[in-house]
C-alpha cells in the first residue's frame, strides 16, 4: 500500500483545510503577525514550493491537483479565487498561473562577513488571510469528503490524496473525530486519504512534530487533532 508512482498520468492531489474563524485573528507570540497571516504566509510558500517541483525545462508538469477549502463564518468556501475558484481541485500547472499577486519581501540571508543582510526577494500570493465567525470544522471535513471521493474515482490507481488541516481551535459544528474517520475510508487502490492536522497556537514554546502519543501535547483541542490524524 501507498506505493503507487506519482506521474502526469498518475498524478496525486493535496487538499489544504484552512481555520478562517475569528480566533485566527490572534496574535502570535513574539511577532507582529496574526495566526491568519502566519498560517497564509506558510501556506503560500507551500503552494510555490509545490510548483517548484513539478517545474521542468518545458514548464510545470502536472504531478499534483492542488486545493485550498477555508472555513469560517462563511462556511466551508473555496479558499482561492479568480479562475482557481471554479473547481476545488486544480492541476499544478493551473496554480503556477493563478497567483493573486507576487509581493515584494525581505529576508536575512549571509552578508559573507558572519552576519545577516536584508535581501529583497519574490513572494507570490494565491490566498490572503481572513478571520471571522465560528469554526465548521465538520462542515469543512465533509467538503473534503465529497471532493475526494469524486477525485479518487477519477484517479482509481493514483497514489491517494493528502489532507492537511490547520487549525487553533475548537469545532463549532459538532465531534469532528468521526466526520474525519469517514474521511480517512475514501480510497484509491493504493491506500486510504491521508489526513494530517495541525494545530497553531499563540503561546510560545518550542513546536510539537509528528507527536507518537497524545500524552506529549498541551490541550484537549491539540489531543483530539492527533486522535483524527492518519496514523
Amino acid at each position: 500500500m501507498y506505493q503507487a508512482e506519482i506521474s502526469r498520468s498518475q498524478p496525486t492531489a493535496y487538499l489544504f483545510l484552512v481555520d478562517q474563524s475569528g480566533s485566527m485573528a490572534e496574535m502570535m507570540s513574539n511577532s507582529s503577525r496574526s495566526k491568519a497571516q502566519f498560517v497564509a504566509d506558510v501556506l503560500n510558500n507551500t503552494l510555490r514550493s509545490l510548483v517548484v517541483r513539478c517545474t521542468r525545462d518545458e514548464g510545470v508538469r502536472d504531478y499534483f491537483s492542488v486545493g485550498v477549502v477555508g472555513y469560517g463564518d462563511s462556511g466551508a468556501r473555496n479558499g482561492l479565487v479568480g479562475g482557481l475558484s471554479n473547481s476545488w481541485l486544480n492541476p499544478i500547472s493551473a496554480v503556477s498561473n493563478g497567483t493573486l499577486r507576487v509581493e515584494e519581501r525581505q529576508k536575512m540571508v549571509d552578508d559573507g562577513a558572519g552576519g545577516l543582510a536584508p535581501q529583497s526577494v519574490k513572494f507570490p500570493v494565491w490566498f490572503d488571510a481572513t478571520a471571522g465567525g465560528g469554526t465548521p470544522m465538520c462542515e469543512a471535513l465533509a467538503k473534503a469528503s465529497e471532493v475526494l471521493a469524486d477525485w479518487c474515482n477519477l484517479n482509481p490507481n493514483s497514489f491517494p490524496p493528502t489532507v492537511l488541516h490547520i487549525t487553533d481551535g475548537e469545532s463549532t459544528d459538532g465531534d469532528p473525530e468521526s466526520v474525519a474517520s469517514l474521511l480517512q475510508q475514501i480510497s484509491t487502490s493504493n491506500g486510504g486519504v491521508l489526513l494530517y492536522n495541525i494545530h497553531v497556537s499563540s503561546t510560545g514554546g518550542e513546536p510539537i512534530r509528528f507527536p507518537s502519543s497524545e500524552s506529549v501535547l498541551p490541550n484537549d483541542h491539540a489531543k483530539l487533532l492527533f486522535r483524527m490524524s492518519s496514523g
